[in-house]
């Protein structure tokens, strides 16, 4: 499918493929340092307090450092000069550099807490901006619990690695550096011996780390195919259909046979290398005996080089070595896991917004524009997948050359469809289910966009207009009303969040729903529940059809949004949006067709065609599709 536009005010910069909801646990090379790059590209914009915590950690790991050879120190004075003066300074040095190295702590955690949590926020808003300029059929192939679970499950569970690992990394691995030095200028040959089965370590480590990013791979997929299925279960929707339907006990199972899944994977995370690092933790436990063993040989062979001093000031060192080590090793485990974390948020932010501005897209301005709408020669196909575009291409030619297209190929929902609703015009879509008439108008405000032809508003190309003038030019009435979990109030201000209450009061006399408001207990303070659910169907097309009113649009497009109503509203509405249609184009849907006789223009569709056009006399006096229609519905009288 051909698309037009770039990535305008900043909706498409991730570039990529749109991909599928599950990533590939198969890493190919340079996918992690790819995904290093763009977590790096986070913490970019805080690299001057980065610097600082860098250098915090290097001051108060490199006094940590001087302890154990004040210790060395004072045993040795101790045991040779006996200087007195000496003694004290050491001992003051003792008591000062904890204290300075614990303030500095304090700070370098502070900071490092405040970095974190800021990109952790970016990476947050990033998603959620990512996601909001998406294209409809995203949201269409993707199940809202799985999304909700890449915002909060992914994004919470690599919260430790953003905040805490690369402090921890840089102390460690400072740590580690700075006593290594210092135990290779006490003595070069413990060293040795200290360090010898470390590369062996590090090596098993890293394979553990490998079966840790996997296994946390799966387990996130179950824990957002558990987020979908909650979602999907507990939302007053699903719980109407499990009631009505009995299948509250089939419901169960499934949540417990995933939740079961997620526990076993859970589980075998947690265990991922224990035996592992219980070996390294009674290798490093053992390992003073042989420092002892060896240091205490050099000395009884006579080796001036060791003393008492050393031995005491390197066991002390090797201690602090080894706490590092220990969290060097397992952090790698740790960051692992959390990369495939981070794929799966990646994984979504390079996906392509498909529909975007293009770079010399217009804003039109409601009040100086005509907007006439105009469909030419519109061809539209839902997109198919990858193995089907070559089928696709010859199903393309096959109809342009009148020939049969293939079965195998999906049809176009839309075909040449060419008309124009002109300003104060009602342009009225009827047609049985599925003969395009809601495809047609997603297609004004780009919720997709045509394979051929053209939709234009005012003479302009939609495709060359900036989608939020799009939006601010459209009201959109759908056939499903969504309201949001709030009061009605901010329902309507949703519209326009500067309106006034006299006009809202007015949008609410228009749509027939003033006097319902004015009943309830808490009048427009009241609360619609999850989806508007605490009103009724009737109830919530009304607040929805005041709240396009209160928009004020200069093209208004009604999916069947009168379907809901009772004889008496609909009557009052429709005198409303007579009133309203006054200068405006208004493209309305309807299976009602006592709801379009007064329609300027009414256009048949049948299986993504025109077949029919023309007034409601005109199309009755034609005895087609719209007369059969007509009949069936008005034969009761």
């Amino acid at each position: 499918m051909t698309r037009r536009g770039g990535g305008g005010g900043g909706r498409g910069g991730w570039g990529g493929a749109f991909g599928g909801s599950e990533p590939d646990l198969t890493r190919r090379p340079g996918t992690a340092r790819k995904t290093v790059r763009l977590i790096a590209g986070f913490f970019g914009p805080y690299r001057v307090r980065l610097a600082v915590i860098s250098v915090l950690i290097l001051v108060s790991v490199s006094v940590g450092v001087v302890n154990p050879i004040l210790l060395k120190l004072i045993i040795d004075n101790l045991t040779g000069p006996q200087d007195l003066g000496l003694l004290y300074l050491q001992a003051g040095l003792m008591i000062v550099l904890p204290i300075v190295t614990s303030a500095i702590g304090v700070w370098q955690s502070y900071l490092s807490n405040v970095v974190g949590q800021r990109v952790m926020n970016d990476l947050r808003l990033a998603l959620y901006r990512h996601l909001q300029w998406m294209p409809l059929r995203f949201f269409t192939e993707t199940r809202t619990g799985e999304i909700q679970s890449r915002i909060s499950n992914d994004v919470g569970g690599v919260q430790s690695v953003v905040t805490d690992t690369a402090a921890s990394l840089l102390s460690n691995f400072a740590t580690v550096a700075t006593t290594v030095i210092a135990m290779w200028i006490l003595d070069w040959r413990l060293t040795l011996l200290s360090l010898g089965l470390l590369p062996f370590f590090a090596y098993i480590t890293y394979r553990v780390g490998k079966v840790r990013r996997e296994v946390s791979t799966l387990t996130q997929r179950s824990m957002a195919e558990m987020s979908a299925i909650t979602e999907e279960s507990l939302s007053v929707s699903g719980i109407l259909l499990s009631k009505t339907f009995g299948q509250q006990e089939a419901s169960i199972e499934r949540f417990r046979a995933e939740s079961q899944r997620l526990g076993d994977l859970q589980v075998r995370g947690q265990m991922i290398g224990r035996w592992f690092f219980a070996l390294i933790g009674t290798f490093f436990s053992i390992m003073p005996a042989f420092v002892y063993l060896l240091a205490g040989s050099l000395i009884i062979g006579g080796d001036t080089n060791v003393s008492i001093g050393t031995i005491v000031a390197f066991t002390t060192l090797q201690s602090r070595l080894f706490f590092p080590l220990g969290q060097l090793l397992n952090v790698q485990v740790e960051i692992q896991g959390a990369l495939a974390l981070f794929d799966r948020i990646f994984e979504y932010l390079e996906m392509d917004h498909e529909i975007t501005d293009a770079p010399d897209a217009v804003s039109l301005s409601p009040a100086m524009m005509r907007a006439e709408v105009r469909f030419d020669s519109v061809s539209f196909r839902y997109p198919v997948a990858e193995a089907q575009v070559a089928v696709a291409a010859e199903a393309a030619e096959a109809e342009a050359e009148g020939r049969a297209v293939p079965t195998a190929v999906q049809p176009f929902a839309l075909s040449n469809i060419s008309f124009t609703a002109e300003p104060g015009q009602l342009v009225a879509l009827v047609g049985p289910s599925g003969s395009g008439k809601t495809t047609s108008t997603y297609l004004i405000p780009r919720l997709y966009d045509v394979d051929r032809g053209a939709v234009s508003i005012g003479g302009v190309d939609v495709r060359g207009i900036r989608l939020a003038s799009l939006g601010q030019i459209i009201g959109f009435v759908t056939q499903e009303t969504y309201l949001f979990h709030d009061t009605i109030l901010a329902n309507l201000r949703y519209a326009r969040p500067d309106a006034t209450m006299e006009e809202i009061d007015e949008a609410t006399r228009a749509a027939a729903m003033y006097e319902r408001i004015l009943e309830l207990p808490d009048g427009y303070d009241t609360v619609v529940g999850e989806r508007g659910y605490k009103l009724s169907g009737g109830e919530k097309q009304r607040v929805a059809i005041a709240r396009v009113l209160l928009k004020d649009p200069r093209i208004l497009i009604l999916d069947e949004a009168t379907s809901a109503l009772d004889t008496v509203s609909e009557r009052l509405i429709q005198a409303a949006l007579q009133r309203l249609m006054e200068g405006r184009t208004t493209i309305a849907i309807a299976h009602r067709l006592s709801t379009i006789l007064r329609a300027d223009q009414i256009l048949v569709m049948s299986r993504g065609r025109i077949v029919e056009r023309g007034t409601h006399a005109e199309l009755i006096g034609q005895e087609g599709l719209y007369a059969k229609l007509s009949s069936e519905q008005f034969a009761d009288g």
